[in-house]
């Protein structure tokens, strides 16, 4: 599970720095920079209700 939880925080800073990147190339907001933002709320709320269920099950203990 931790394998996991730290692939997901590593796409969600990929998603992050695209999204910073394409900020700076275009100079403003672009569907591009909204798409990456897009991708990492979703990636974000993935984590955090994988988080959630795996607490509740059980799966995940009080320490990772």
């Amino acid at each position: 599970m931790r394998i996991v939880i730290i692939v997901f925080l590593v796409l969600i800073l990929v998603s992050l720095g695209s999204a910073l990147a394409s900020m700076l190339r275009e100079k403003g907001s672009s569907a591009r920079t909204a798409r990456a933002l897009a991708i990492r709320v979703g990636l974000s709320i993935t984590l955090f209700l994988m988080l959630m269920a795996g607490f509740a099950t059980g799966l995940i203990d009080g320490k990772l």
